[in-house]
């Protein structure tokens, strides 16, 4: 039986491969952390909020180290105190 080709990722795995690998070679260029604020993290962001919002998300960040939520507004107050609940607890 012939052997089949490897299979090629698709090109949305493809193209989020490649976002991922861009956005690492910008971070890994930025030798500050204020660097990496101002040319990677905050472009990253507001494109985030912007999308979510186009979309009726709602774009929330938590935490010490980062917890990342996007909900409806109507979840977005149940979430926040589960994710509060979650930190509290952890801290005793």
């Amino acid at each position: 039986m012939p052997r089949k080709p490897p299979r090629r990722p698709s090109k949305p795995r493809k193209a989020a491969d490649e976002l991922r690998a861009d956005l690492q070679r910008r971070m890994a260029d930025c030798e500050t952390a204020e660097a990496l604020n101002d040319q990677v993290i905050v472009p990253f962001i507001l494109a985030l909020e912007a999308t979510c919002a186009a979309r009726g998300y709602l774009l929330n960040i938590y935490g010490e180290r980062s917890n990342l939520s996007v909900s409806t507004p109507e979840r977005a107050e149940v979430i926040y105190q589960l994710i509060e609940d979650y930190l509290d607890a952890a801290e005793r």
